[in-house]
């Protein structure tokens, strides 16, 4: 899990900009180093990440993705006591399969879900979804990880 303090060390040393741009770029952030591109991966997962950090992030994340379609999505994350976002596969269409999930929201806004694996975990990420969130919080509004195998939540340390 990724107490807050975890959360602002990481920020400290790379920008939410930084971050967010790797991620719409189709690229991961390493360790240490310059973004390095996603390899194309087929995904195929069940997932279902629960959990509640000693800080009071929350997450609730339902994933069903078969070779690289999705098939089910909900997902919900709180940010402590000061609000949530909310995303459900009903309001999206799929755009791109390779080399990471694309879903774009069906109301014209520019909010993207992105959806990518790498060896240690698969990811869920959000951009441009403000409106999807309580105000204030989306900054702070973290992307979710499963476990590649038993699709259960990554561990984050």
């Amino acid at each position: 899990m990724m107490t807050s303090t975890a959360r602002i060390r990481l920020l400290g040393s790379l920008s939410v900009a930084a971050v967010l741009a790797a991620v719409v770029a189709g690229c991961t952030l390493p360790r240490f180093g310059t973004p390095t591109p996603i390899a194309a991966k087929d995904i195929t997962i069940a997932a279902d990440c629960r959990r509640t950090e000693e800080d009071g992030f929350r997450e609730d994340a339902q994933l069903r993705v078969s070779n690289n379609t999705v098939q089910a999505l909900q997902w919900k994350l709180w940010v402590g006591r000061r609000g949530s976002c909310s995303f459900n596969l009903a309001d999206f269409r799929q755009t791109r399969t390779k080399p990471q999930i694309e879903l774009m929201a069906r109301d014209g806004s520019r909010c993207e879900l992105m959806i990518w694996q790498d060896p240690r975990r698969v990811t869920l990420a959000h951009a441009n979804c403000q409106q999807r969130c309580s105000p204030g919080i989306y900054e702070e509004a973290w992307p979710v990880m499963f476990e590649p195998g038993g699709g259960g939540c990554a561990q984050t340390r």
